[in-house]
């Protein structure tokens, strides 16, 4: 009996050894790729579409599906059968799926924008239209589909279908300096819309906005791309402080071609428009600098008067959201974190508060719609713990609240149009996405796709388990997650290498399944590191005081919340206390940087990705929603800004950015760089050439960045051994 017990000891023991360590190569080949659905569209009725694209023929197409059996209706259109286009990129339904506006030969412009070719492909007659020979960019149609209005070289367009009469409904658009219908860059990245012109319901009204750039100071970023000479890109940019573009509404008539400006009264942006139920009511949004006072319009489309349905202010900032919903009698639903937490609110028409629809020291996170025939709104929220997501119904009134999904962990719902159904995504630390079928109850009816393949894949390696846990400092008590290497000791002492983001209102501490970055940290396991995230004051859905207790002093108080949970987690007696190390990208770049200058006694080393270094080289909204300008608030800048203590640098730093970053300028790195030299203080410095803010263009480019960042910490980290 002993000889078996220690053969069977032996045999497990072998198989444990033998189990694969994950490399860098295979987190970046695909070898661990979730299954995923395809992005669904909901179509009337209890069906949704499909783009699919087929590699053999190297063509595209659109199905339709049931939503009822998960099962193929039928092709809409196949590309195989188009005379003059091999293959779509994208794809988008009129409003009685009639008509489909296929789009190719998209070409990027900054995160969400593109230009790209377009057609109008007619379902019954199977007949292509090119919308314009030239690259346009947010094609939409008219409620009525005789029309595409679209935009091209800062100017809007309106092409009828049945005439194919072209009309240039603005002429005063140039690069630089005036731009119609289309986002401005700032709005773009921080309002994150680019489509800024809608449609009337009866299709009498194009409502727009226009940016006048004229005094937005140019940023110029110089391309080193593959030429003899190099060239620049130069485009408007407000940082904090300086001016931004002028915005202003307009209004533009179908039938007389004339076009309205809309005295809207003082403010500094327009975040949203969009028409209400009533074809002559438009929806406005503005907000003043300090994004702390919102405005609720509802402009008459028939005299050009705008009115004012809903004022709110906050001492703070208010978030914009996509939330605004209009039900029949033009009643509406909104958002608001009014009360400290956000919630769910019903307004009259004339704006005022019917009924609270939510309520509790919890988040609503996501706000999916409403069924008016069973007056029924359905939510994702936080009730189940700040790092989970579920799925609830509740009535309009605030009663008959249901829970639909019932696994803890992160759960998603894509709803049908009518709502009858949804597709859940669900996942946690310990499950990759499972996709399922509910009705609008609750009930599962069918599971759609799983990734059990990649979990048998992962027997073959050794992982460790993500712990999550809370750490209380004298600050707070903040969310926290823990990887351990598989082999880990509790006799042993082993570095800590912190990973954070940190920013206003993010989450990095959450019950979900792996990203790419999740590998890292598992192969950096694997190498006798003991990996910690903490999230932070300032990060979101533990509501509104937890969230804006940083504001008017970005990182000052996170960079204190990270080092003293470096502090309290070097008391554990297998951490080292000696080898405790930090990074970031972006906000977080900010953080590690912070962190290893501020925490010089705490920290060893830091890498910092595509850092901010100075707010004041960051845009306008995004920062003066947090710190209010410069001229205002200049000791939140400067006195957390690194630039402006380099000389407290004692550890290893890594400062890596990419050159063509239009978000997070390499200025912000070049002039770290320069303080770092002027204080007479080493340190390691990469460029990555042309590459934007995520870094990840052109062949083997991320794969080059971590085996560079995972070299560093190995060499300064732990003395570079195995633990």
């Amino acid at each position: 009996m002993k000889k078996l017990l220690i053969l069977f000891i032996a045999i497990t023991s072998l198989a444990t050894a033998q189990k694969q360590d994950i490399t860098l190569d295979e987190i970046w080949n695909g070898t661990f790729r979730t299954e995923r659905m395809n992005s669904l569209n909901s179509m009337n009725g209890n069906f949704y579409s499909l783009l699919n694209f087929d590699r053999a023929t190297r063509s595209s197409s659109v199905d339709k599906y049931s939503y009822a059996t998960l099962e193929k209706v039928e092709t809409i259109v196949n590309s195989k059968n188009l005379t003059n286009l091999s293959y779509f990129e994208n794809y988008e339904f009129n409003n009685d799926e009639t008509k489909l506006l296929l789009g190719v030969a998209t070409e990027p412009i900054y995160r969400r924008s593109s230009l790209g070719i377009f057609y109008v492909y007619d379902i019954a007659s199977k007949k292509l239209q090119l919308v314009d020979k030239d690259k346009i960019q947010e094609p939409t149609f008219s409620p009525d589909s005789k029309k595409v209005a679209y935009a091209k070289n800062n100017n809007i367009f309106i092409k009828n279908l049945e005439t194919n009469e072209v009309v240039q409904i603005t002429s005063n658009g140039k690069k630089n300096f005036i731009i119609n219908g289309i986002c401005d860059w700032v709005y773009e990245e921080e309002f994150s819309f680019v489509r800024a012109f809608d449609w009337s319901a009866d299709s009498k009204n194009i409502a727009f906005l226009r940016f006048d750039e004229t005094e937005v100071p140019e940023f110029s970023m110089q391309l080193t791309g593959k030429e003899l000479y190099p060239t620049q890109q130069v485009f408007k940019y407000p940082k904090a402080g300086e001016k931004n573009a002028v915005v202003t509404l307009h209004l533009y008539n179908v039938a007389s071609k004339n076009t309205s400006k809309i005295n809207l009264g003082d403010y500094e942006y327009i975040p949203r428009i969009k028409w209400t139920k009533d074809a002559n009511l438009l929806s406005v949004i503005t907000l003043n600098r300090h994004q702390n006072n919102l405005n609720l319009y509802f402009v008459n489309a028939s005299n050009n008067t705008a009115k004012i349905v809903l004022n709110e202010t906050d001492e703070a900032y208010i978030d914009v959201h996509d939330n605004l919903t209009f039900l029949k009698d033009n009643s509406f639903i909104w958002t608001s974190e009014k009360d400290g937490f956000n919630h769910i609110y019903h307004y009259s028409e004339e704006g005022n508060l019917k009924n609270k629809i939510t309520n509790g020291n919890w988040e609503v996170t996501n706000f999916y719609g409403i069924n008016e025939k069973s007056k029924t709104v359905y939510y994702q929220s936080v009730e189940d713990g700040s790092i989970n997501r579920t799925i609830y119904s509740i009535k309009l009134n605030g009663k008959n609240k249901q829970r639909l999904t019932n696994t803890s962990g992160t759960n998603s719902a894509s709803f049908s149009k009518n709502l009858n159904y949804f597709i859940n995504t669900f996942s946690d630390v310990n499950t990759p996405t499972v996709y399922t079928l509910h009705n609008s109850k609750g009930t599962q009816l069918k599971e759609v796709l799983n990734n059990t393949k990649l979990l048998e894949k992962l027997e073959q390696y050794n992982l460790s388990q993500k712990e999550f846990f809370t750490i209380k400092t004298e600050n707070g008590e903040f969310n926290a997650w823990m990887l351990k290497p598989s082999s880990f000791d509790t006799n042993k002492k082993y570095p800590l290498f912190m990973t954070q983001y940190s920013g206003p209102g993010s989450q990095s501490v959450s019950n979900t399944w792996n990203g790419a970055n999740d590998y890292w940290f598992q192969h950096l396991a694997q190498q006798g590191y003991i990996i910690v995230c903490v999230d932070g004051r300032g990060t979101g859905f533990k509501g509104a005081d937890f969230k804006k207790s940083t504001y008017l002093n970005l990182v000052k108080h996170e960079t204190i919340d990270q080092i003293d949970a470096a502090k309290e987690l070097a008391k554990r007696s297998y951490i080292d206390a000696n080898e405790i190390g930090i990074w970031g990208w972006s906000f977080g770049g900010h953080m590690s940087t912070n962190c290893l200058l501020k925490g010089n006694d705490v920290f060893k080393m830091a890498i910092a990705v595509a850092p901010v270094t100075s707010w004041r080289f960051y845009d306008t909204i995004y920062t003066e929603r947090f710190m209010r300008t410069p001229q205002e608030n200049p000791a939140g800048y400067d006195d957390n800004s690194p630039i402006n203590y380099a000389n407290k640098l004692k550890g290893k730093f890594l400062l890596v950015h990419g050159s063509g970053d239009d978000n997070v300028h390499v200025q912000n790195t070049m002039r770290l760089t320069n303080a770092l030299i002027e204080a007479n203080k080493p340190f390691d410095h990469a460029i990555y050439p042309d590459r934007t803010h995520g870094i990840y263009r052109g062949k083997n480019t991320r794969l080059h960045l971590y085996n560079k960042m995972t070299t560093f910490i190995r060499e300064n980290l732990g003395s570079g051994n195995k633990y």
